[in-house]
């Protein structure tokens, strides 16, 4: 009784609250500016007569103005349209009743059914956990790859980039995970997709059972880069509800290149300068502050995958750099690996997980440190082997490798449709490795 007292006790008092207008005075590229309007950073602001169509948010602020970027189309915004600002940020509804749902930019359906009653209703904003009452990373979390399992072993909290050029694998490696993962909730963020990838996605890649447990928020790359932006924070809002309930969430999102562009456009367009590679400051700081948000709680954990495409195969590039630099490890994929027919295309050796230690026992590091060694002895005589030049017996580890090289190979592939458990692929790199022995002396 005293919360609805006090509830409707907000409701009046925000109804005899005076209200404040502004006016649009002007319209530039992507932004607009608001006079007299008294608003915040973040703010949303109704133009005209209000409505998800007519919305904007606040992305600067002057003395007596505000530059805005629409949440929907420029056209029909001019000059002396009557604004008003409504004094919060974005807010979702969030709950149970969202699994197996897909949702726009803005949490609204997207499926052609309304959102159930008795859902709740947040901001989108939000601080990340504070670093000393987050969980430490000590449980492994099953992922159904076989190769990322065992040498790039995942823990439950951990934040992980796949980093990747585009059309090796990314979306058909997000779909494996979603499917194969032993994480109770998935949410998959699909940020500046193409239009007709997202159908293909939802019913070839992810199919009925993927989408069962899944959340999907969905952001195309032809809606504004306002849209595109919240997308990836109302992706992360959601997973952030079920972290807090003690779920252990998986938060995958495709891609933070596209997140990174979209907050360039409207960097651009709120008048900041240009820096790195044209991306202005406000890209940078955008990046850590989403990042941060995944990982442990004081209870539950959203383990967070970031593909990240790397423009021209550069893995140095300023937005694959700083997302390696604040993620807790990284999953490579390789064209040559692609074109080859190897699917997944991970290049194990340019992958690291830096939670491998806290989530794997001994006899798991023993097999996972042998089989490294035989990866990267191969590759050291792969090309010596192909022009004929290598000659068996003058690298013991070399021959060991060249050995086991068929097994290993069919290891590393695996079939989209193929489940595997964590527990048989360790068994099954124990018996690979362990079944010629290692050279005798010190290794």
């Amino acid at each position: 009784m005293t919360a609805t007292l006090l509830k409707r006790a907000a409701e009046l008092a925000e109804l005899a609250t005076p209200l404040r207008y502004g006016r649009v005075s002007q319209v530039v590229g992507l932004s607009l500016t608001v006079s007299g309007l008294d608003a915040r950073i973040g703010d949303l602001v109704q133009l005209g007569d209000g409505g998800h169509a007519d919305l904007a948010e606040v992305v600067a602020v002057g003395q007596d103005e505000c530059t805005c970027l629409p949440l929907g189309e420029m056209a029909g915004i001019g000059a002396g349209l009557r604004a008003r600002s409504t004094g919060a940020p974005l807010r979702i509804q969030v709950g149970d009743a969202l699994r197996g749902r897909v949702l726009d930019g803005l949490g609204r359906p997207l499926d052609g059914t309304a959102l159930p009653a008795g859902l709740e209703t947040v901001s989108v904003e939000r601080a990340a956990p504070s670093a000393l009452l987050r969980r430490r990373v000590e449980q492994p979390l099953s992922l159904g790859v076989r190769a990322i399992d065992t040498l790039i072993s995942v823990g439950r909290g951990q934040r992980l980039g796949i980093f990747a050029g585009s059309g090796v694998g990314k979306s058909s490696l997000m779909s494996m995970i979603t499917r194969g993962t032993t994480a109770e909730i998935t949410v998959v963020a699909l940020i500046g997709e193409r239009g007709r990838e997202v159908r293909e996605f939802l019913e070839n890649d992810l199919g009925d059972e993927g989408l069962k447990n899944a959340i999907v928020v969905v952001a195309t790359s032809d809606q504004p880069p306002m849209v595109r932006l919240r997308a990836a924070f109302v992706a992360t809002r959601i997973a952030e509800f079920f972290r807090d309930a003690g779920r252990d969430v998986l938060l995958l999102m495709d891609s933070i290149t596209r997140l990174a562009t979209a907050q360039r456009e409207i960097g651009l367009s709120a008048g900041e300068p240009p820096a790195s590679r044209g991306y202005p400051p406000s890209v940078f700081a955008m990046m850590p502050r989403l990042l941060e948000r995944a990982g442990g709680g004081e209870r539950g954990s959203i383990t967070g995958l970031y593909t990240v495409l790397v423009e021209g195969e550069d893995h140095n590039e300023p937005v694959a750099d700083t997302a390696r630099s604040i993620l807790d490890g990284h999953i490579v994929l390789d064209r040559r690996l692609a074109t080859a027919g190897h699917f997944p295309s991970i290049d194990v050796l340019e992958s690291v997980s830096r939670v491998t230690g806290a989530v794997t026992d001994a006899e798991q590091r023993r097999v996972a440190r042998e089989a490294r060694r035989l990866l990267a002895a191969r590759r050291d005589v792969k090309e010596l082997v192909e022009i004929g030049a290598y000659v068996t017996g003058t690298n013991p580890d070399a021959d060991r490798a060249l050995q086991l090289w068929p097994a290993l190979e069919g290891f590393l592939q695996q079939r989209m449709e193929d489940q595997s458990s964590a527990g048989a692929a360790w068994q099954s790199l124990a018996a690979i490795v362990d079944s010629v022995p290692a050279p005798a002396g010190p290794q």
